[in-house]
């Protein structure tokens, strides 16, 4: 029986109505009016004026404003994403096989054209952003990568998410950020081809933006505000979950933090700990922090390790942190989430910026059917056949009889003449 110890109230009802209208005329109004449109949304929304395509010179002095030790930690990540995106591709192998004799069959992993990969640069400069969309896509083979941020009136892209587009490959990079970004790559303005994916985090009109071009063009997935959730027994230290909930929650006022546990003990200890750790935050994230605590936190607790696996595969969370005892028994237990993170030295904060899985991440409760970013968001899928004289006769015969039964006549008829064409040298000889 669970029991809540902390319900969230949620967040005021909001409409997104006008964030759909606005980021539907924002997209005709780019489609026709193209490269002219965006400047003239760039000048208004972000105050720049600025060069749009940003060049290599550009970036090497922008790279010059980046600390040596910065650039360190950001090659030290990056390391560690394209290994892990390197591994995922070679697991991605294409192959054939005969599935009769003369029935052969087999798949194929082709690389995407064109990526387009946005990179928030607005409240946080979201430098790991870059090196996840941007290395995983080059990792698959992608030979098209156009990345763009927004930049900030009269400075720019942010020089470190510029050195970090560089160094994992970028081979174009544009200083445009929200709608116009988004529609700027997917239209191939500004020398790029037209993206057949559209991948990263954004904002509410970045999301909607990848909702409402998704068809013609791919889109990583339908993202909304991150979420969290920590499963703990006993063995955890109340201070650590407890900062592992307020870290999250920093994201925003509306980023959901969840804990899951069986020992009211600790759930107390955490909830005393939870507003001096908020406490201790700059502002603006310290607001955020509390506005999301106040609203979307939820503590639970739960009888036994089977209940709390059970409530962390409803929530289906983005993060799902688990600091409890038989950590082989929970990997092996729980099936919804974006990423795990095992263990008291596996903060979320580690896949976030640096540890090597990807940190795209499918949000609101589609961990229930997806996973996030990979290398196979990159690759096409595909399969072939071939058949030889040996597979023909039983293959038509089945996929006539079918056909016929589904009132399929054409489909009949184009298995018969094959079947026709194997069988008139037989009855040549047989009439011999």
């Amino acid at each position: 029986m669970v029991e809540y110890l902390k319900s969230a109230p949620g967040l005021p009802p909001q409409s997104s109505g006008d964030t759909t209208d606005t980021v539907q005329i924002m997209l005709a109004r780019l489609k026709t009016g193209k490269e002219d449109a965006v400047r003239e949304y760039s000048a208004k929304l972000d105050g720049w004026d600025g060069d749009i395509v940003v060049s290599p010179e550009q970036v090497e002095r922008a790279s010059l404003l980046v600390p040596e030790t910065l650039k360190a930690e950001i090659r030290y990540a990056y390391d560690n994403i394209r290994r892990f995106a390197e591994a995922q591709r070679a697991s991605a192998m294409d192959f054939e096989t005969e599935l009769r004799p003369g029935l052969i069959a087999g798949q194929r992993q082709i690389p995407l054209n064109a990526a387009g990969c946005y990179v928030p640069g607005g409240r946080y400069a979201h430098i790991a952003s870059a090196l996840m969309t941007i290395t995983t896509a080059r990792a698959a083979g992608v030979p098209n990568i156009t990345a763009c941020s927004p930049p900030r009136p009269g400075q720019g892209v942010h020089p470190a998410i510029l050195y970090a587009m560089s160094l994992s490959g970028a081979d174009r990079i544009l200083a445009l950020g929200g709608v116009q970004g988004v529609a700027a790559m997917a239209f191939g303005l500004f020398g790029a081809p037209e993206a057949d994916i559209l991948v990263g985090p954004g904002n509410q009109f970045v999301a909607e933006a990848k909702r409402q071009l998704f068809g013609p063009v791919g889109i990583d997935m339908f993202a909304g505000p991150t979420d969290s959730l920590v499963i703990a027994d006993k063995t955890a230290d109340a201070l650590t979950v407890a900062w592992d909930l307020v870290g999250q929650a920093e994201h925003g006022y509306n980023s959901p933090v969840w804990l899951v546990l069986d020992d009211a003990e600790l759930a107390a200890k955490v909830q005393a700990h939870i507003p001096a750790c908020i406490a201790e935050l700059p502002e603006p994230n310290r607001s955020s922090a509390q506005a999301a605590w106040d609203a979307l936190g939820e503590i639970l607790l739960c009888e036994n390790r089977e209940e709390m696996a059970q409530m962390a595969d409803h929530y289906a969370p983005e993060h799902l942190h688990v600091q409890a005892a038989d950590l082989d028994w929970w990997r092996n237990r729980l099936n919804a989430y974006g990423s795990l993170f095992l263990g008291a030295n596996t903060t979320v904060a580690f896949g976030d910026k640096a540890s090597g899985p990807n940190h795209v991440l499918p949000t609101s409760g589609a961990a229930r059917y997806t996973g996030g970013l990979s290398v196979h968001k990159y690759l096409k899928t595909v399969t072939w056949q071939r058949v030889e004289d040996e597979a023909l006769p039983a293959l038509a015969r089945a996929t006539a009889a079918i056909s016929r039964a589904e009132g399929m006549e054409g489909h009949a008829r184009t298995a018969d003449i094959r079947l026709e064409r194997v069988q008139s040298p037989l009855q040549a000889v047989v009439n011999s």
